[in-house]
């Protein structure tokens, strides 16, 4: 299926949640709007794996708290098991751990299930590209995992690389905007995470957000 629109194919999805309310509601939003296809859906994290190795979608929704297995646990079976699908988790509030290790087990975005319908559109297009998808509101929650007691502040230029950064930009078009090489995009990076206290780049971004960097 393609998004006759654009041109593209569409984005193919797999709906993960408990609730078979919630499953509903989603499918029928992204089938309702082009560039979207939705594959299939599960109940639990154990189904979760198994339905996204065999279907192979490009983005799956995936709540956390579930019966039938957690959504943490099924994130980090399917980055051991090399899945190429990003996920991207929608969430009621859940608590600062939970959030953490989302993303810390490979979830390329974190956004809460009440988002408006085009801004949870918008985020799984960036997620299928592989950009970091993190709503403000949750990024907050992240405060006392991502802080870092006394850190150093950022440079200017480290202060640009995260702006670009919180908008979902590739490396490589960090790089075309601030006319500078890749190689020293992922320097800069690598100076802000140790700054910041964090691993990569969505925790970066929730430490920015915490800490008045941005936003």
């Amino acid at each position: 299926m393609t998004d006759e629109a654009a041109g593209n194919p569409a984005i193919s999805l797999l709906v993960v949640d408990d609730h078979p309310v919630v499953r509903d509601g989603l499918r029928g939003m992204f089938e309702s709007a082009p560039g979207f296809t939705v594959l299939g859906e599960a109940a639990g994290g154990v189904e979760a794996v198994e339905r996204a190795l065999a279907l192979d979608p490009d983005v799956v929704l995936m709540a956390l708290r579930m019966p039938g297995g957690s959504g943490v646990d099924a994130i980090r079976e399917l980055g051991r098991r090399g899945a190429r699908a990003k996920i991207l988790v929608l969430t009621t509030y859940d608590t600062d751990t939970d959030t953490l290790q989302a993303i810390e087990a490979g979830a390329t975005g974190y956004l809460l299930k009440d988002a408006p319908r085009e801004e949870l559109f918008t985020a799984v297009r960036a997620a299928a590209r592989g950009r970091t998808v993190l709503s403000p509101a949750v990024a907050t929650r992240l405060v006392s995992a991502v802080r870092s007691p006394g850190g150093e502040p950022l440079s200017a230029r480290e202060r640009e690389v995260l702006a670009l950064v919180a908008r979902g930009t590739p490396n490589r078009e960090i790089a075309r905007a601030l006319f500078i090489s890749e190689a020293t995009v992922k320097t800069h990076l690598t100076h802000l995470y140790g700054k910041l206290g964090v691993k990569d780049r969505a925790a970066a971004v929730a430490a920015a957000y915490d800490r008045g960097i941005l936003g």
